[in-house]
This record gives C-alpha cells, sequence and structure tokens, in this order.
C-alpha cells in the first residue's frame, strides 16, 4: 500500500503566507445556491484563480488560495486581487459571493452535497456529522524552514487559538437556527473526526508517523484530512492555522493574517534562541525544546478555552498561560499587540463582533438584511 505523507524537505522557506478562504455562493436573494459546478468545472476562471479555486462539500461553498506571498506586506493587495476577481468571475455566471462561518439562510438538508470522489468518501465514512457541515473558515499557512520547528510552533500556537476564535466568532445561525454560540462553525465542524486541538508532538516525525497510522488504518483517505485547528502542514513546508470563522471583510481576514505571522516569527526566534542555549549546555550538537516549553496547558483546559472562546465571542475569559489565572480577553489583545507589535487585533476587538453583527441586524431587518451583510 502507497501512503501519501509528508517529507521534512518540504520545510524550507521561513515567513511566505498563503491564505485560503471558504465562502458561500449565493443567488440574487443572497441564498447559498449550487454554482461550485459552474465556476469550478463548468467555465474558465480568472487567470489569478487558475489552479486556485476549488469548491467544498457542499454545491454553494467555494475555495479560493492565494498564490505564494513572499513578504506579509503584500497579504493586503494579493488577498484583494483574488477577492475581486472570485467575485467578476461569479458575477459573469449569475452569481454572488457571501461569507460567514455558517451562512444563516443555509439549511443542510435542502442544500446539493458535491460529486466529488473524495467528499462522497468522507460522507460515506462520516455520516451525519459530515451531511450536516455548512461550515465555511480561513486558513491562514506561514512557512517554516525546519520541520521540527515547524512542529514546535504549532504546539505553541495552541494557546493563543481561543483568542482567534473569539475575535473572528460570525456564526451564530445554523440551519436558520440562533443557536446562542458567536461561533456555531467551530461546533458544528469539531463533531468531525479529526479535528480540534491536537495534542502536542515531540517532533515532526512523531506527527509524521500519526499521519502514517491514520492513512494506513483507513482512518482518513489522505493527509488533509487531519483536519485540526493547527498543524505542521507536511505537503506545503508551512504552519497552518485553521481556527477563524470565514469574514465577510477583508480587513477582518487581514487582522488574523498579520496575527498568524506575528506568532510564527516570534515563536521561530525563540526556538532559535533556545535551540543555542541547549547547544551550548547539552553534549549534543542540536536539542529541539520541550514540546509544552511555556505551556503547562493540557488538552482539557486548551479546549475548555475554545468552548468559552465559541460560546460567548467577545465576552469570553480564558484561562491564561499560566494555566492558574483567568483573562479576559480585552486584555489578552492589548498583551498581544504590545509584544507583538501589531494593531489590527485591538480594531476587531473594538468593533461589533460579526455575531454581534448579524444579531443586530436581523433584529432590525431580518434575515434579508443578514444575507445582503454578509456579502462581499
Amino acid at each position: 500500500m502507497t501512503t501519501d505523507v509528508g517529507s521534512a524537505e518540504a520545510f524550507e522557506r521561513m515567513g511566505t503566507l498563503g491564505i485560503e478562504e471558504e465562502f458561500f455562493v449565493v443567488d440574487e436573494y443572497g441564498r447559498p445556491t449550487s454554482g461550485t459546478d459552474e465556476l469550478v468545472y463548468e467555465s474558465e476562471p480568472p487567470t489569478l484563480l487558475e489552479d486556485r479555486l476549488d469548491h467544498e462539500l457542499f454545491k454553494c461553498v467555494i475555495e479560493t488560495q492565494t498564490p505564494l506571498i513572499e513578504h506579509p506586506g503584500k497579504a493586503a493587495r494579493t488577498l484583494s486581487a483574488v477577492r475581486e476577481a472570485l467575485l467578476e468571475h461569479a458575477e459573469q455566471h449569475g452569481y454572488g459571493i457571501a461569507s460567514a462561518g455558517l451562512h444563516p439562510a443555509a439549511k443542510w438538508r435542502e442544500l446539493e452535497h458535491a460529486q466529488k470522489p473524495r467528499y462522497r468518501s468522507q460522507l460515506d465514512r462520516i455520516q451525519y456529522p459530515q451531511h450536516r457541515n455548512t461550515t465555511t473558515g480561513l486558513h491562514v499557512h506561514v512557512g517554516v524552514d525546519d520541520a521540527d520547528k515547524a512542529t514546535w510552533i504549532a504546539n505553541e500556537l495552541r494557546w493563543h487559538l481561543p483568542v482567534m476564535l473569539a475575535l473572528s466568532a460570525n456564526s451564530p445561525y445554523w440551519n436558520g437556527y440562533d443557536t446562542g454560540l458567536a461561533s456555531a462553525r467551530a461546533k458544528i465542524f469539531e463533531a468531525l473526526p479529526n479535528t480540534g486541538m491536537p495534542t502536542a508532538f515531540e517532533s515532526f516525525e512523531e506527527y509524521i508517523q500519526l499521519e502514517r497510522l491514520m492513512i494506513e488504518s483507513g482512518s482518513i483517505r489522505d493527509r488533509g484530512e487531519l483536519w485540526y485547528e493547527v498543524r505542521p502542514h507536511s505537503e506545503h513546508g508551512t504552519v497552518e492555522v485553521r481556527t477563524p470563522d470565514a469574514q465577510a471583510d477583508i480587513d477582518r481576514t487581514l487582522a488574523f493574517v498579520e496575527y498568524t505571522h506575528a506568532l510564527v516569527m516570534d515563536y521561530a526566534e525563540r526556538y532559535e534562541d533556545r535551540s543555542v542555549s541547549n547547544t551550548k549546555t547539552n553534549t549534543s550538537a542540536r536539542s529541539m525544546p520541550s514540546a509544552t516549553m511555556g505551556s503547562p496547558h493540557r488538552r482539557e483546559t486548551l479546549d475548555e478555552n475554545k468552548w468559552r472562546a465559541m460560546r460567548h465571542g467577545h465576552d469570553a475569559s480564558f484561562i491564561d498561560r499560566d494555566g492558574a489565572s483567568v483573562v479576559d480577553l480585552g486584555e489578552v489583545v492589548e498583551r498581544e499587540c504590545d509584544r507583538l507589535g501589531i494593531s489590527s487585533l485591538r480594531r476587531l476587538y473594538d468593533e461589533e463582533s460579526g455575531a454581534e453583527q448579524q444579531r443586530r441586524v436581523r433584529r432590525e431587518t431580518g434575515l434579508d438584511g443578514v444575507c445582503e451583510l454578509l456579502r462581499i
């Protein structure tokens, strides 16, 4: 049996970016509709989207991938161009594009699933949790030049992921129903296997062993079906963060891109500093920093923080990095912006959250108003 697993050799670039966004294809009324056959298979996409346009499980969900972004300063221009190309492509075929973690008008029993063998296999294997999976998210890739470094960074990022989720919470409605959650997408998606907060891995080899085991045991069809919140991406040579809800506002998307990039670069520097220190004090020429350096958290407390984020959004508080105290989201935002030299998280926190905005607009103008709000 051929086992398609990744390689440490993929990790060769530091600090590059790749951004994947999932969107809803909508009709003239802003309701999700089957459009990906026409947009992906039956027409030629704009040049910028060639080999960077795909669909997801439902025929109403489409995904874009940016070209490789060599410098973070080019992220805004690149992402804007990709979005404009998608919107133009959709409009030429009579469709619109909308974005949120879940679409309030998407009723999964009434929507068509894609016929792609990969998704038919998932539906057959996973059944109900996948049949209802109308979620859309934002995935951010940051290049890392060493596989063990990428694995260690992914371990360390886990505490920050609930912070991203709370700030991105943009999916209060599922199947037309107000769930009472700020991010129902996160709860719907984690019902699938191989999702949620991963454990810490001691090395890249340990992660690859998991990939190999899951494929050989028939648990997954390919390595892309390890849908954890964060992972060292063994094909692209990146750390991939998969936590945020999808966003209609491009500035909100870019805030998560900035934060993810800053975190990866910060932890990469810490990894190198500790490796140098270990080299000086140990007999080994290179010693990987401990997989749990700086984080006393078990997966259970990380899951608790994720729950707080999906339930409360901007009003969330978290078990802090020390594992002993509790800290409000606003305090975390101030601390992270000061520490990393970024500002976009403050704007996100100060603004009305996506979940709050959707609820307000629905009270004021009904479902039609929310559908219009979510168009890009």
